[in-house]
């Protein structure tokens, strides 16, 4: 059985409604939910935890069901974006209010004490101990607010944008630390995110919400490749198209796009219509065809239109056979292919970068 069962799950809360939801984890997994706001993502994991009644729908934990359980008798610990850290605190009393939920505070009070050293120490916040809330930074106040969720050893953490209120340096610091400390103790994860580096950086799972409705679930590889449908596809960025199967062999199949032949090295007995999808990372734009001649690759004549900046991302806009296909540039490239704009260069796809949906 999964470590953690969401089975037909659905909440009416008036104003907004979760409608049957069902995901899966296994002991370790680390699932991040994506989507637009208002899709009903924070109201999922505040379910999870018990701080809203189940019109429908049961939930287990660690083979055991605990649909009815209160929110304190689940050990699930659960990070918001706000800290929601108690102001007129130290540090150190935030952390031993919620060991106090767990351990007798006069009979345990040395275990309590070393408890928190440990955790402390393995978030870098131990000089941070004796200090207020409004004293600290925001990633300071981040890891204050992990080290009181993780001190109790819960069966598994929510949380919910706990990096989104970072700076970007310290985001990128918060982030390389979480995932050491996560992986260390083999924690089960949820986490809610609007940042795509979130997604790479920790899921192996991932879930995509709209309208209080889960659209996909699956590993991150299978979501982002093979999107269920368009709005999947178009948050997630993936390219899709529609075409027709002009060969089918033992070793690939072969896609009509409007007269741009591409194989794949996924099979099917359909011979007809088909749509693939294809990740922007996986199409290579250069005048050097030489290094990809001899692999099973697609290359084709296509005119650079753009090159286009998103954030930190450089994007090449190509056109082949009346199809508009769109690149990731290295950043060490860019300027290179500036130059190369209205010039028709090659692209390249691996077949096994071809997915038939």
């Amino acid at each position: 059985m999964n470590f953690l069962s969401v089975e037909n799950f659905s909440v009416d809360l008036k104003e907004f409604k979760l409608k049957n939801i069902s995901l899966s984890l296994d002991k370790g997994d680390y699932c991040t939910i994506i989507g637009p706001t208002g899709a009903g993502k924070t109201i999922l994991l505040e379910s999870i935890i018990g701080f809203h009644k189940l019109q429908t729908g049961r939930v287990f934990l660690d083979n055991k069901e605990i649909t009815h359980h209160l929110p304190e008798k689940r050990k699930i610990g659960i990070v918001y974006q706000d800290y929601a850290l108690m102001p007129h605190f130290t540090i150190y009393r935030n952390i031993e209010y919620g060991l106090e939920k767990v351990y007798n505070k006069k009979t345990e009070k040395e275990l309590i004490r070393k408890k928190i050293a440990e955790i402390s120490a393995s978030l870098n916040i131990t000089h941070l101990l004796k200090r207020t809330p409004g004293t600290l930074s925001g990633g300071e106040q981040q890891r204050a607010s992990l080290a009181r969720a993780l001190a109790v050893e819960p069966n598994m953490l929510l949380m919910d944008e706990p990096l989104s209120a970072l700076d970007p340096s310290t985001r990128r610091e918060t982030r390389i630390l979480l995932k050491k400390i996560i992986k260390k103790i083999g924690m089960t994860v949820i986490h809610i995110t609007h940042d795509f580096e979130d997604v790479w950086s920790f899921a192996n799972k991932v879930s995509i919400f709209k309208g209080g409705e889960q659209i996909q679930f699956g590993t991150i590889l299978d979501v982002f490749e093979r999107p269920k449908n368009d709005f999947v596809a178009s948050f997630l960025g993936t390219l899709i198209y529609d075409g027709k199967i002009n060969k089918v062999t033992k070793n690939y199949s072969v896609i009509d796009l409007n007269g741009l032949l591409l194989k794949s090295s996924e099979m099917t007995d359909k011979k007809q219509e088909v749509t693939i999808a294809i990740r922007p990372e996986n199409i290579i734009i250069t005048d050097d065809i030489s290094p990809y001649e001899s692999r099973r690759m697609n290359i084709f004549e296509a005119k650079l239109t753009d090159i286009v900046r998103d954030g930190n991302v450089f994007f090449g806009l190509v056109e082949a056979y009346e199809n508009c296909f769109k690149a990731i540039i290295p950043h060490w490239t860019v300027d290179r292919l500036q130059s190369k704009i209205d010039s028709n260069l090659y692209a390249v796809i691996h077949e096994m970068n071809v997915k038939i949906l």
